[in-house]
């Protein structure tokens, strides 16, 4: 007993640990190897990468936080990309959160072979590669774009609008896109979630005295749901930082009006080859990833308590 009265833990020994859980261990052995070959090593390179100076063709130079601090103190494009990506951060992250809950709390009270199409549908836009195509048609410049063709057949504007390539309208274009895009797969999840939400409990709450169906969201669904809503926080916020608007508005778009993270690190990445720089990118818009998904999951941790 330790001097709090708490039973003490003893330390089981490795290698007893595996041979008595062994089936446990082998069950989990080919996620392990491949988180390890695609998500620990890809970022470990990262991160030592981003102390050098590389270029692909020359051997890396060790040159400390020089990346960093060109990053915040010269590299006046970095600090656009950086308030850009928060702007979509904050909008898409949490709003299309809210959204894919909300509309798969509302699918759930559907039938369920409209449940099931009614899914798809709004699956499928986070799935198509050809989704950015369709704004670009409806977005388009001249006269014979969706928007531009009916304001103009209605006497509202005499000439078409550039709403790709004007800064008045581009972030808000790319924010009505990737809002439109983002019933993903934590949309999924918590369609799921929300169908394995124990039904015993919901008549359990109607007896203690919740009367309403807010009251019964609150109470029972949400809190019975935490680790689907921290899984959804998880998609949402990495798919919020992950945005990229130069498949719409170009690259680089006008006056830089949608230049993200993602595009500056694409740019010194794949276009200048200056690995070392980009790696530091890397590891900025990764530290915010993580940073973003430590405060959302505190937060989701309170809700119903």
């Amino acid at each position: 007993m330790s001097k709090q009265g708490k039973p003490i833990k003893k330390k089981v020994p490795l290698l007893t640990e595996l041979r008595t859980k062994k089936e446990i261990y082998l069950m989990i052995l080919p996620f392990s190897i491949a988180f390890i070959i695609f998500v620990v090593v890809p970022v470990s390179f990262a991160i030592i990468m981003s102390f050098t100076d590389y270029n692909v063709i020359q051997t890396p130079k060790f040159v400390g936080l020089e990346n960093y601090i060109n990053l915040f103190l010269n590299d006046d494009l970095f600090l656009k990309a950086l308030q850009n990506t928060f702007i979509m951060a904050v909008v898409v992250g949490p709003v299309g959160f809210m959204l894919s809950f909300c509309m798969a709390w509302m699918l759930c009270e559907l039938p369920d072979k409209l449940r099931v199409v009614m899914t798809v549908i709004l699956y499928g836009p986070s799935l198509s590669g050809n989704a950015y195509m369709i704004w670009a048609l409806i977005f388009a410049d001249d006269s014979t774009g969706y928007i531009n063709s009916l304001l103009m057949s209605f006497g509202i504007t005499d000439s078409a609008i550039l709403w790709l390539h004007d800064a008045k309208y581009m972030m808000a274009i790319i924010l009505i896109v990737q809002l439109w895009m983002s019933f993903g797969v934590g949309f999924l999840s918590f369609i799921a979630g929300l169908q394995g939400v124990d039904r015993s409990q919901l008549e359990a709450g109607m007896v203690d005295g919740i009367t309403n169906r807010w009251q019964e969201l609150w109470y029972i669904v949400l809190p019975s749901m935490k680790p689907v809503l921290l899984f959804g926080s998880i998609m949402a916020i990495t798919g919020a930082y992950s945005i990229s608007g130069s498949a719409l508005t170009g690259f680089p778009s006008t006056g830089y009006a949608t230049h993200s993270i993602v595009d500056h690190l694409n740019d010194y990445g794949t276009t200048r080859l200056e690995m070392g720089y980009a790696s530091a990118i890397a590891v900025v818009l990764f530290i915010l990833m993580v940073g973003s998904n430590k405060l959302i999951q505190k937060f989701l941790r309170k809700v119903g308590t």
